[in-house]
């Protein structure tokens, strides 16, 4: 028979059991929890004691404050995170955290003063501050040449960001891709002639003068033009 766990009254009156129970819905919801799940949680906890609770943990670097649409979020403190950040401001924290949240796509300048709701010129300030301490980086996105993504120095850009193979440097390799194309066709009119040439049925010969695409990268592959894994 399976065991059936009941859950712990919360004692409102004793801030410690308090704070643990804003820790534990935290662990529970990883990406963070509003004020709203708190009051869901513990309703007859007074707005001040949830206040104070929240406030405490912050303070002692426990939880990290987020803005997203929704408003404010809380989550628990990363401990590596903690310890890069240490010495930061607030401000400087958000702004980490927002790009953190971005992973290897990254996030527009645009976009980090709308999550973080700081002013632009703000922004701009911590960016450059956490890029002078390599925690973070700014990398060409190939959506918009003119503009940057930022993500944490120690990532490696999604392929969203660099274009993949057909890239360099966030430059389009338009004379690799007229090498592919060429040498793509040269391999399927070869098939097709080789179909024609069998003095087979129409049918089987419409057959055989096709090519998969695991066909195509072994012979560019066989050619040394690229070295690119077939996905």
């Amino acid at each position: 028979m399976s065991e059936v766990k009941v859950k712990k009254e919360t004692n409102l009156s004793d801030p410690v059991e308090v704070e643990n129970r804003i820790k534990e819905l935290c662990q529970q919801f990883p990406h963070g929890i509003t004020d709203q799940v708190i009051q869901n949680d513990l309703p007859h906890l007074e707005p001040q004691q949830r206040a104070m609770a929240l406030n405490k943990l912050l303070s002692l670097g426990q939880l990290d404050l987020l803005r997203n649409s929704s408003g404010l979020l809380y989550r628990m403190k990363d401990s590596q995170s903690t310890g890069k950040m240490k010495g930061s401001d607030n401000q400087e924290k958000l702004v980490y955290q927002v790009i953190e949240d971005a992973g290897s796509k990254g996030i527009w300048s645009r976009d980090i003063r709308f999550k973080s709701n700081l002013p632009l010129t703000e922004v701009n300030k911590i960016l450059k501050n956490l890029e002078s301490k390599k925690l973070i980086k700014a990398v060409k996105s190939v959506a918009a040449s003119k503009k940057k993504v930022y993500m944490l120095y120690n990532l490696q850009p999604d392929r969203s960001v660099t274009g993949g193979a057909w890239y360099s440097d966030q430059d389009f390799e338009s004379e690799f891709v007229e090498v592919l194309n060429q040498q793509c066709f040269k391999f399927l009119q070869s098939k097709a002639e080789a179909a024609r040439e069998s003095k087979q049925s129409p049918m089987v010969q419409r057959n055989s003068s096709f090519a998969t695409s695991h066909e195509v990268w072994k012979f560019i592959c066989e050619l040394g033009i690229s070295k690119v894994m077939l996905s």
